[in-house]
Order: structure tokens, then sequence, then C-alpha cells
């Protein structure tokens, strides 16, 4: 008899399991085992026929939810129910938020255990925390759970009340939700403030000067200077222009200077002596910033290793379960002594003890709803281990040591630095030059936010000015007349958008991930070199929902729903009387829909209004298009679905009707065959075509354009290069297939095509193109490793365990998402949850390949199914010398069958929903 424990994935269950006794047994649910209906299929025939079937919710009975186990959940619940046979005490150890409590409580009822339960909580996952967890269970927190299953049905009303009245008004498909809604329109918002925007345009005056005397070797020389004032009126910068408009904001007493005034003035002051005529020297101090949250984590992920909020916390999480860092979804700033110990002995050891703040920084959270978890993300244990301490590579290496480094760094000391302001006077132009000295560097030497490297940044931070007093002549070495124009205001990156959404109290941060994923999912925004985008069917959506629902896409709005939410988690306020008003109330969600519906306009809500655009934009089944009256009658054009609504001219409308209308713009003729070469517009942007539309060529040879090519600068010669692609560069000196160059949907590539065997792809980047290079650089780049996706590196094994008997290839354990598997052509096999990466053999490893491979796992062919059985078979004839190692053979074999036809009845499970941001 045992302790069952049940935790949300296989990950988390194996590293646990390293701390517990033998006589506990580690189960994973693999995330959540019941929820709301997703589809029509999954409701109970019992409650089929009932009009909130379809919602999920019976709101007539006090909103009760429809739970429901979903199908790639049900052989995971009959496991944990026998595992709960052989059990004398049941520990429930999900996450320690809101959906690991919901997750325990769903346990909890689907088990109906009737032994001993325990609710086990921490937020780190090393030996000292999970020994100390078990000593300190609790029971289910009802409030929290509560709190989360109102959020669900809170999102599930909107969601299924709203996404119906916009099939029907705009598209099929489209979704409407409580916090992504809201998320859409700060996008649409930003957007139509883009498109508002005229540019305005300036000019001043920079200035290169030195020291009336030559510097000193290793003292500052050459600096430069601006132009900030003409007659002792200020000079205009670009924060003086009314974005609106393009010109001067009204009421600002500057001087606008154009090229010609600029150049005037440059002329009249060029070899007029230069006097310093003030000098200011300022100390700053700077204070390290708190260590990570959820959402500070998402933001400088994303600006710093350009990662998506999505992968971040995939990658976070990852960590977490293998016990690297502590829980990632958290919006507190604590750190608890144990963890200001580890980092304050970090900074002494590596840094010396004048970089450590002279008291422990003791830093606590101000948002009212920080509730998720009780600590920042740190690294785990009471130790820190250092980045290079951890064996981590690639894009996991580069998170943990950027919590590392952010979590030591708020324990150092301040940095210190002094501001410096030099003014000279040339004539009556005034000039500016500002220089920076960082004093004594503090938590800046291991910390710098958005640099990778803090010591590259500290020299980037610091502007050294010569050492100049006032009345000093410095002589002008160079002086030039610049032309600036304004820029429209930045779109919303990842990063930009978390930070908003957690300013304006939308939402909560563990959930900023799964709503960017969704909003990008589902067409309302591209993300375009880290800028998120929105498109023409947010545009609509936006429009459609102001109008007609106002407080639903409103910040202020949403905030206050958050903030009850919160309040019912401390049990401030009462959960049903707010769902019922605010779904059922004069003014609730139900009530609208039912009095909107008959008053939207679809043809209305299908239109997109622009200014400066005569057509209409109109979004159809697929896609936005243009409609426009013309004399031969309306004309509709699709809208290439790379082109956004801020980019969008009247240049553009012109070129896509008159395609439309006159056809496509014709290049020149193809020096061979002498048909016509296009170049047009679709769906997917700009393409170059051979020959035109006929019955007899109803599918001409088309080709994109590479990614970043405008259609204006297309030339003759590069669009027959273009239509020669896929090109054969020769054949492959060992296997004798074909290698060919060609154009894809993520750029150039090179391709060595085996036929059934398969295909090897790598990417071309520059300086080498498409279109011109050889066979002998494709085979070069051929033969180099692919690199892992995210990181730079290729992927390392965790242990290197010999050569295959058959083919001599590599056999090697490897780190996947779902734990360590071994690797054999395109057949991966898990190693048993049980099993020991150092223990694992080269014999076990292709007892496991066979028994997957017998299994029907891989996509390998007949050729190489026959190798691998073959090597087993000649494996185990070498190990029948020995009559142990026969007997561990056999052993490991069963035990390798057993856990292969386990993992494979649940491979399907564990992809869809193991537990995620």
């Amino acid at each position: 008899m045992s302790t069952l424990v049940i935790v949300e994935s296989p990950t988390k269950a194996r590293t646990i399991r390293n701390f517990l006794p033998s006589t506990y047994r580690v189960e994973a649910s693999m995330g959540h085992v019941r929820d709301l209906p997703s589809s029509a299929e999954e409701i109970p025939e019992a409650v089929k026929g009932e009009k909130w079937a379809q919602l999920g919710v019976n709101v007539e009975a006090d909103f009760e939810p429809l739970y429901v186990i979903p199908k790639d959940k049900k052989k995971i619940v009959k496991e944990l129910k026998d595992a709960l046979k052989d059990a004398t005490e049941l520990i429930l150890a999900t996450d320690e938020d809101r959906e690991g409590e919901s997750i325990s409580w769903h346990l909890l009822q689907i088990l109906k255990p009737k032994v001993p339960i325990k609710r086990m909580v921490f937020h780190e996952i090393t030996r000292e925390a999970i020994r100390d967890a078990l000593t300190h269970c609790r029971d289910i927190d009802n409030r929290v759970v509560q709190a989360q299953e109102t959020r669900r049905i809170l999102d599930r009303l909107v969601g299924y009340t709203l996404s119906p009245l916009l099939w029907k008004k705009i598209a099929w498909g489209l979704s409407a939700g409580r916090v992504q809604s809201v998320a859409v329109r700060l996008l649409v918002c930003r957007e139509r403030e883009r498109r508002a925007f005229r540019q305005g345009s300036y000019w001043d005056l920079k200035a290169t000067l030195t020291p009336p005397k030559a510097p000193a070797q290793g003292q500052a020389g050459a600096f430069e200077a601006k132009l900030v004032t003409v007659g002792n009126v200020k000079v205009a910068n670009g924060s003086d222009f009314d974005e609106n408009t393009g010109q001067i904001i009204v009421g600002r007493r500057v001087l606008l200077l154009n090229e010609g005034q600029a150049r005037a003035l440059l002329e009249r002051i060029q070899n007029k002596p230069w006097t310093v005529t003030n000098l200011e020297e300022r100390p700053v101090t700077r204070k390290p910033s708190p260590p990570f949250t959820t959402s500070t984590l998402q933001q400088e992920a994303n600006r710093k290793l350009r990662l998506g909020a999505r992968e971040t916390m995939r990658i976070a999480q990852s960590l977490y379960e293998r016990g690297f860092i502590t829980y990632m979804r958290t919006d507190s700033v604590h750190l608890s002594e144990q963890a200001i110990a580890a980092a304050r002995t970090c900074v002494q050891e590596l840094y010396g003890s004048e970089y450590l703040s002279p008291q422990p920084r003791k830093y606590t959270t101000k948002s009212k709803g920080a509730q998720e978890a009780h600590e920042a993300i740190r690294p785990a244990g009471s130790t820190f281990r250092t980045p290079q301490q951890t064996g981590l590579d690639g894009i996991d290496f580069r998170l943990y040591d950027l919590i590392w480094k952010r979590t030591v760094a708020s324990q150092m000391a301040d940095a210190r630095q002094t501001h410096v302001t030099l003014l000279t006077q040339v004539e009556d132009a005034g000039f500016r030059s500002s220089g920076k000295r960082i004093d004594f560097p503090g938590f800046l030497r291991a910390y710098v936010e958005g640099s990778d490297d803090p010591d590259a940044a500290l020299e980037d931070q610091e502007v050294i000015l010569p050492a100049l007093k006032v009345g000093d002549k410095p002589v002008c070495k160079d002086l030039e007349a610049v032309g600036h124009e304004t820029q429209p205001p930045a779109r919303f990156t990842e990063a930009s958008l978390v930070k908003m959404l957690e300013s304006e109290g939308v939402g909560r941060p563990s959930t900023y991930a799964s709503i960017i994923g969704t909003i990008v999912d589902r067409g309302y925004a591209k993300l375009v070199a880290n800028a998120l985008i929105p498109t023409f069917t947010a545009f609509a959506v936006t429009t459609l929902l102001e109008t007609h629902f106002p407080d639903l896409v409103d910040t202020g709005f949403t905030s206050r729903m958050e903030q009850t939410l919160d309040e019912i988690a401390t049990g401030e306020a009462k959960w049903l009387p707010y769902l019922d008003k605010f779904y059922r109330g004069e003014t609730g969600l139900q009530t609208q829909v039912k009095e909107q519906e008959s008053q939207i306009d679809a043809k209305v809500a299908r239109t997109v209004v622009l200014e400066n655009i005569s057509a209409k934009v109109c979004i159809g089944k697929y896609g936005a298009y243009l409609e426009a009256e013309r004399e031969e009658g309306p004309v509709k054009a699709s809208i290439p679905q790379d082109l956004t609504p801020a980019d969008l001219d009247p240049e553009q409308v012109e070129f896509l009707l008159k395609q439309k209308t006159e056809g496509p713009e014709k290049l020149g003729l193809h020096p061979e065959t002498g048909e016509p070469i296009f170049v047009l517009i679709g769906s997917y942007g700009p393409y170059v075509q051979l020959g035109e539309v006929s019955e007899t060529n109803k599918k001409p040879k088309r080709t994109s354009l590479p990614k970043g090519t405008d259609k204006d600068n297309v030339t003759m010669e590069m669009a027959v290069g273009l239509l020669t692609l896929p090109r054969l560069l020769g054949t492959h000196p060992e296997t004798g297939a074909k290698v060919q160059a060609a154009l894809g949907m993520y750029g150039p590539y090179v391709v060595h095509d085996q036929g059934k065997v398969g295909k090897d792809y790598r990417s071309i980047k520059p300086p080498d193109d498409v279109l011109t290079i050889g066979l002998d650089r494709a085979l070069e780049l051929l033969s180099q490793p692919k690199a892992v996706r995210g990181s730079s590196k290729t992927a390392t094994p965790l242990k290197e365990l010999g050569a295959h008997p058959e083919s001599g290839e590599l056999i090697n354990v490897y780190d996947g998402r779902y734990g360590p598997y071994v690797k054999h052509g395109d057949i991966n096999a898990s190693l048993a949850k049980d099993e020991s990466v150092e223990n694992f053999t080269l014999q076990k490893a292709l007892d496991l390949l066979a028994a997957k491979e017998a299994a029907g796992g891989g996509k390998s062919s007949s050729k190489s199914k026959k190798s691998t059985k073959t090597a087993v078979a000649k494996s185990e004839t070498a190990t029948e010398k020995t009559a142990a190692k026969k007997t561990t053979a056999k052993k490991t074999t069963t035990a390798a069958k057993k856990t292969t036809t386990k993992k494979a009845a649940t491979a399907t499970a564990t992809k869809k929903k193991a537990t995620s941001s």
C-alpha cells in the first residue's frame, strides 16, 4: 500500500518522484480532467435538449456549470482511479494558484476517494521544499476554487453569448472574450492613432567639438553638441509637434527651422569662436528592479530574448517542473529570507562585499490582486546555482540566466552615476552636450535591462565629456545640418501590451500569454518583427463592440470586474449575485444582446471605414476585400493578407482595383519562351506569373517574391530567376539524390530530396542567394547540423549511448518536452518515468526502439525497421554470453514494452493538454 500523489504534468511528476520515499506513487493528471463542454458532441444526452446545454451553464439554476470529462482524459481518469485503489492516502499536489486549486477540486469530485486526503502546495521543486510541504499540508481552499469557477463561468458567458452574434453579423469563426476583446481594442486604437498621424519635419545642427588643448592619454577627446536655441528661443524638436496635424502645437513658443534656414545658420556661424557658457553635474542614484513577476518576465524575455509570451511561459514552466526556478505564475515581488540569503551569498562570492546592498532589500507587492503565489520568480533552492552550473543550454539557459541575474541584482548596491550637461555658445546659437559618468556600477555589473551583456551595456551607457570649464574655447571640427521627421506612435509589442494590460488592471498576468496567443491565432493581429499589428477583422469587431457593447471593451469596466473577482476569492463579495447582475440584470449581457441584435446591420458591421480611402473595405468569407463603384459597375478586389489597415493608402487601393479591371502589370517577355511576365498582388502578397490565365493555361507558373522585396523593385532578371525555382543544383555525391534550391513559406532554402527516405532542409541566409547558390555551397549547408528551434545551438544529448549495431548511427538520450527520450532515424521513444538516464544503456535503447516500432511508432521506412529489428537480434545474441546480462535484457524488454504501450496510449492526450501557460 502506498500514498498516491497527483500533479499536473509528467515532468513535474518525474522531478518530485526523486524527492519522495519509495512508498509514494506520483502520477500526472495532464492538466484539467474536467471542464465545460467544448463542442456539441461532449454534451451528455440527458441535457442535450435543454436551451442552456450549448452554453454549458444552467443560468436558470444558479449558474450551475455542466462539467464533462473530455474524451482524451477518460483514460487518464481511469488510470488515476486504478492507482487510488492501492493507496492508503491521497495527496493533491497541483500548482498553488487558482488553476491548480481548481484541478485539485475537480480531481476530488471525480475520484471520490475513501482514504484520507491532503492538499500539498509548494512554489519550488527541490528536495527541501517538497519534504517541507509534506509536513504542512492543508485542505482545498473552496473560496479560491469558487473564484476560479466564477471566472470560468464569466468567460464562458461572454464568449458564448457574443461570439455567435459576431458570426451572424461579420464572419463565421470569430470570437469575443472578456479580456481578449479589450486587448484587441487597445491594438486597434493604437493603429487608428497611426492612421490619424501626420508627419512633421524639422531641422537642426550637430557639431563635433574638441577641447582647446589636446587631451592627455586616456582622457576624453571629441564630443557632440546639438543646437537647442537661437537668439534665446528654443529650437523645435519632435516633442513640439501635434501628431494629428504634423504642425507645431498651438501655443508653443519655439523656432521651427526648415532646411534653408538651418543651412543659412550653419554658414553664418561656420568659422566663429565657441565658448563654454555653463557646466552642470548632477549625481543620480539608481536602484535595482525587483525580482521577476509573471508579467515582468514576459516583458523582459520579449525585449532581450525576442520570446513571445507563450514561449516564455512554456520554457519557464519546464524550468520550474525540472526544479530550476520557483513557480512561474505569480504577481508577487516578495523574496523569502532563504532566497535573500542565497542571492546575497552569490553577490559576495562573485562580485565582492562592496557590491552588496548595505541592508537586505525586501520588496512588497502593491497590486491588490497579487495572490497567485507567495514569492517572485527566482532560482530554486536555498543556494542559487549559477547559469553555468545548471547544465542547461540553448534558450533554457538564456531564460534561467535572465532570472538568475535579475534575482541576484535585486540584492546589490545602488548604481551611482553623474549626469553632465555642457552648454556652449557660438554667436546667438546655443548648443548642448550631454554626458554620463558611471561612478560605481553597483547592480549594473550583473544586470542591465534590455541588454544581454552587462559589461558591454555599461560601456554603451557611459558618455564621457572632456574636462572643460566655463570660459573655455572648444574647437569646432565639424558642423552639419540634420533633417528630422516625426514618427507615428509605436505599435504594441507583446512586452508593451502586457505592460499596458497590467497597468490598466485588465486580466491577470497568468492569462496574458494565452490571450495574446488567441489574438494571433484567431486572426485579430499579426506578429511582424515583434510588433502586434491588428487586422481588418480586428477593426470590424472592435467597431461593433464599441458601438453596441461599449462596457465590454472599456478598460475601466474590465478592471473593476477583475477587482470584484479578487474580492470573491477573499470572501469580500458573493459570486452568485454578481453573476446574476452581470448576465441577467436590466443592463446585463443577455438583455443587451437581445436588444442590440436587431439593430446591428450586418452589411455595416462588415465594413471598415478608413479615412482618405474612397473604396469600401469589407470583411468577407475569405478575408478583407475592396469594393468600389466604377463606370462598368461595382468592382471587388482582395486585399493581401500582409497588408494592414495602417498601411493601406489610396495608391495601393488604386493599384489593386486597376489590377482587377485592367489586368496585371506586364514586366516584359520571357527571353526563352516569349511569354509575358506579370507582377501581381494576391491574397498572400506580391508574386510573378509566367503567361496569362486561359483555357489552355489555367494554372500558369507563379512564384512569390522573397520577403521584404518591393514589387516596384522587381527586374526582368529577378523575375526570370524566380520563375526557375525550384532550381536543380545537381546530385548529392553520397546518395545520388537531387539537391535543389527553392523559396518556401519561411524563406529560401536548399533541400536534399531522397524520395521515400525523406528530405533534409537547410535555410539559405544572406549573403547566400537562392537564385545564385551553387551545388558546392548547398552541400556545405547540408553538412551542417540542424539548429534547435529557438536556439543557436544544436540539440545536446543528455547521454551518448553508442552506435547502432546495424546502421552505425549514434543513439543518444535527449531531453524532450515530455521528458528524456532516445532517437534513431525518425523513431523517438520515451524513457520509462522511473528510468534513470545515468543507468540507461544501449541495449535498453535498442529494446525500447524495437518496441516502439512494433507498436507502429515513427515514420521510418520498412528498410530501417528491418535494420532496427536485426540490430536488436544481434545485440541480444551477444548478450547471451553472460547469464546475468541475459536475464537483465529480458526484464528490460518487458518493462520497455509495458512502458511504451502506456506511453503510446496517452501520447495524444499528452500533446493536446499538458499543463501550460
